[in-house]
């Protein structure tokens, strides 16, 4: 018997040396953790072949590098087309769960203003933005880099790679499991959406 809270989840990004794409991987695998959930990877390059998946989904996450303040250009396209393939269509990701997350080189590298576009992005198209929900993780003598949300962010998730490390080194794990902890909190809510819409039913 299929389950009627079986959620699908897409994961919609660009990354331009592999760090983001590490990142977006760990978002999936954060979801899958919570079970009974089918997760696309979706580079923005591919993303005229996944319209129709996107629109059938139940969460999409956002993710794109910061490059000079901003979310990367390859990912503003992709923003850009939603106008017509999605807004213009009458609202096709309306109630849809969304949420973000963003690298850079630097520790901060205005990653929080790539995440308030892509709070705002999805703002923009209805949909219901889930947090970090995370303390900060390094804020204190105490705590090591190696905690969760080491970089104190609560909008997204937010990852540093240093400028002259590959993706096979960068991010480090403490923000990859900062990106998983997202991927399985937006599976979360995406379910209890979903249920809380069937009792209501």
């Amino acid at each position: 018997m299929s389950n009627p809270f079986h959620i699908h989840l897409a994961v919609v990004y660009h990354s331009g040396y592999g760090h983001t794409a590490r990142q977006a991987q760990a978002v999936a695998r954060g979801a899958e953790a919570a079970g009974d959930i089918d997760v696309t990877l979706v580079p923005v390059d591919d993303v005229e072949q996944h319209w129709d998946l996107l629109a059938r989904a139940d969460a999409i996450v956002f993710g794109a590098p910061t490059y000079m303040g901003s979310a990367s250009a390859q990912f503003k396209v992709f923003m850009d087309a939603t106008s017509r393939t999605v807004f213009a269509k009458g609202g096709l990701w309306r109630d849809k769960v969304a949420a973000g997350f963003t690298n850079s080189a630097a520790r901060s590298g205005d990653k929080l203003h790539t995440l308030q576009q892509l709070a705002i992005f999805a703002a923009q198209h209805g949909m219901h933005w889930v947090n970090l929900g995370l303390p900060p993780g390094h804020n204190n003598s105490q705590s090591t880099e190696e905690t969760a949300n080491r970089h104190g962010f609560f909008l997204g998730a937010a990852a540093q790679s240093n400028a002259d490390e590959g993706p096979d080194v960068a991010p480090p794990q403490a923000d990859l499991l900062t990106a998983e902890h997202l991927g399985k909190r937006v599976a979360t809510v995406a379910r209890q959406l979903l249920a809380g819409r069937a009792a209501v039913a």
